[in-house]
């Protein structure tokens, strides 16, 4: 399973249910890693989407408590980690990516090998962080982009890979 986001400085990751800042090439790389993939996210951040709905071109799964909860455009509703692990076994070629938020990245990246990083050359107001993979024994990055910058903010995309 990969897991991609985007985190400042500090590996801050969001503020009050938003992205820290918009980079529109960090968006771009977002869809083009996730586009006809399976994507992996909580209740909030589907609601935190546009149109509260699924992303367009993906396979939707939503983890929620809530046994109640239905939202246009996501496929499946799953309420326990067994649950997932078992949907996702039954479909393994399919490339998965977890998408947030903060806890459902917490609660699934042990199941990642790999992991997806737009570093933000900046820092911002947050309440909501990644665990710092430089200092995580158990990844190394395997790839780094070059230096971009959109709207005055620069960044850089990394590929972290599991030490097996």
């Amino acid at each position: 399973m990969n897991l991609i986001l985007a985190a400042d400085k500090n590996w801050a990751i969001g503020n009050k249910g938003e992205l820290l800042c918009h980079i529109p090439g960090d968006l771009k790389f977002f869809k083009e890693k996730t586009q006809g993939k399976t994507v992996v996210m909580g209740r909030a951040t589907l609601e935190s989407l546009p149109g509260h709905k699924g992303l367009p071109g993906r396979r939707n799964i939503v983890l929620t408590g809530n046994r109640n909860f239905t939202a246009e455009g996501v496929q499946m509703f799953i309420h326990d980690l067994d649950h997932l692990k078992d949907e996702l076994a039954k479909d393994p070629g399919d490339d998965v990516f977890v998408i947030g938020g903060a806890s459902v990245y917490k609660m699934l990246l042990p199941l990642c090998d790999t992991c997806y990083i737009t570093k933000i050359d900046a820092s911002f107001p947050a309440d909501r962080y990644f665990v710092d993979l430089d200092a995580d024994k158990d990844f190394q990055v395997t790839w780094q982009s070059d230096m971009k910058e959109d709207n005055g903010i620069q960044y850089r995309f990394f590929k972290y890979e599991r030490v097996k």
